[in-house]
């Protein structure tokens, strides 16, 4: 899955890159006019920001009156777990995205402690929307105006016994935020703040809501990120998570991130994340890595 995931996103940057004038004819709704690296890249439940936090920008290079679109695969391996995500995303006249990602969580060797059996996995799919509700993070440099944009993921847990059997009370639930993003082209820096409501536990991945509570909470997700130069950024997100399980406290999430865009069909992502406990196991730091592909 992995490999197979993998050649393809450097099969279509490639492809795309060097495509013939009857392929651009074929292709010319996606204009692809958005500056390099403004399109940010796709986060782990699939939407268009950084790889922890959702962005207020719409994903893909397309501006008004056409599209843009993203492949990705990440892969985020643990020092008890490993996580996986792999999705598309649509940008529809630089205003509305659609997303859909698909996520698996590998409880490796803490599957047998807790007597779920070596490797137990819990998948995820996630479908996204998000709409631009004002501003324009690349256009509106005479402004302080950010970009603003609200949203939600909707997510599908297929292990319902087991989140019923660790506390969790619902499999299915859905997340709405409220983005902000701003960014400052003279100074090669943009910051990005949203708000999120959510039951998730763990993202979802261990279900909604919890025998501790089972009300949405309102979780922070920050971002900032600096442009070394057009093609190559630095930055850190963090990202709050609310504690609805007795079994386990629930950290929260940061990371230090380096993005480097090929071009505009073909970007990568590498980070230092630290996730924090993750039900029996605390410490879960390691490495984050992300291919995009799309234009």
């Amino acid at each position: 899955m992995r490999l197979c995931v993998c050649v393809l996103f450097v099969g279509v940057g490639l492809w795309t890159a060097g495509a013939p004038a009857r392929a651009d004819e074929a292709w010319s709704w996606f204009d692809s006019g958005k500056l390099l690296a403004t399109g940010g890249v796709s986060e782990i439940e699939g939407a268009g920001g950084g790889g922890l936090a959702n962005w207020a920008l719409i994903t893909g290079y397309g501006t008004r009156d056409s599209l843009g679109a993203n492949l990705y695969y990440t892969a985020v391996p643990l020092p008890d777990y490993s996580l996986q995500s792999a999705g598309a995303a649509i940008g529809l006249d630089d205003r509305l995205e659609v997303s859909y990602a698909w996520q698996e969580f590998d409880t490796e060797n803490v599957g047998a402690l807790l007597g779920l059996g070596h490797g137990f996995r819990f998948h995820q799919n996630i479908f996204g929307a998000k709409l631009k509700l004002m501003g324009d993070a690349v256009y509106d440099q005479d402004s302080w105006v950010p970009q603003i944009s609200v949203g939600l993921q909707h997510k599908e847990n297929d292990r319902a016994a087991v989140i019923a059997a660790v506390g969790g009370k619902q499999s299915v639930g859905t997340d709405y935020y409220l983005a902000i993003s701003k960014l400052f082209l003279a100074q090669s820096l943009l910051v990005n703040a949203t708000l999120r409501e959510t039951k998730a536990n763990q993202l979802g991945l261990l279900g909604f809501g919890g025998d501790k509570h089972n009300e949405y909470s309102s979780q922070f997700e920050g971002s900032i990120a600096y442009l070394l130069s057009r093609s190559f950024a630095i930055g850190a997100e963090f990202r709050t998570k609310p504690s609805n399980l007795s079994i386990a406290h629930e950290d929260d999430a940061w990371d230090l991130f380096a993005a480097y865009f090929f071009n505009k069909n073909l970007s990568a992502t590498l980070a230092y994340t630290d996730l924090g406990n993750i039900v029996i196991r605390d410490h879960q730091q390691g490495a984050y890595l992300s291919l995009q592909a799309g234009l």
